[in-house]
């Protein structure tokens, strides 16, 4: 083994020494550990996303986030409308990614109803646009799926024209 002689050479090569000599104890030390405590991995990547239905869940959560929406029509009218439904409360990973995704779930309803020919307007299918809607939220998310969505307070004020 080398060891200089003498000077500041010396000292640095021993405390460079100790500290790999005190990694490699931390190394071993924490490799025991975790073979002793039959310790997981602290974080896992591309692991399969497990998906729950609400009667799996214990507790339930409505989200209505979005608030009401303004939605301009094709035949001037507006219409005022609050989407909610209900998801999961313990699965945090999900509650985040539906607040992150509150303007996407704004956009998707604005263009839906905004694009609705004027004939389909005066009588709205609600359950086809309930479940239209439904698919194009579940397809923009990827930790979870909404499985009911609730129309409140749907109203189309005429813009008498």
């Amino acid at each position: 083994m080398y060891l200089p002689e003498k000077g500041s050479h010396r000292i640095i090569y021993i405390a460079l020494l100790t500290i790999a000599g005190a990694l490699a104890i931390i190394l071993i030390i924490g490799t025991i550990f975790a073979f002793a405590c039959k310790a997981g991995p602290v974080v896992r990547f591309n692991e399969p996303v497990q998906e729950r239905t609400l009667e799996q869940s214990g507790d339930v959560r409505v989200f209505s986030g979005m608030g009401q929406l303004r939605i301009p029509l094709v035949n001037s009218s507006v219409m005022l409308l609050s989407i909610s439904f209900p998801y999961p409360a313990d699965d945090i990973t999900f509650s985040e990614e539906l607040a992150a995704r509150i303007n996407d779930f704004r956009q998707i309803a604005i263009d839906y109803f905004s694009s609705l020919p004027e004939n389909e307007i005066i009588q709205i299918n609600e359950d086809e646009a309930k479940r239209e809607i439904l698919r194009r939220y579940n397809n923009s998310l990827s930790l979870g799926r909404i499985e009911t969505l609730y129309f409140t307070g749907l109203n189309i004020i005429d813009s008498g024209f």
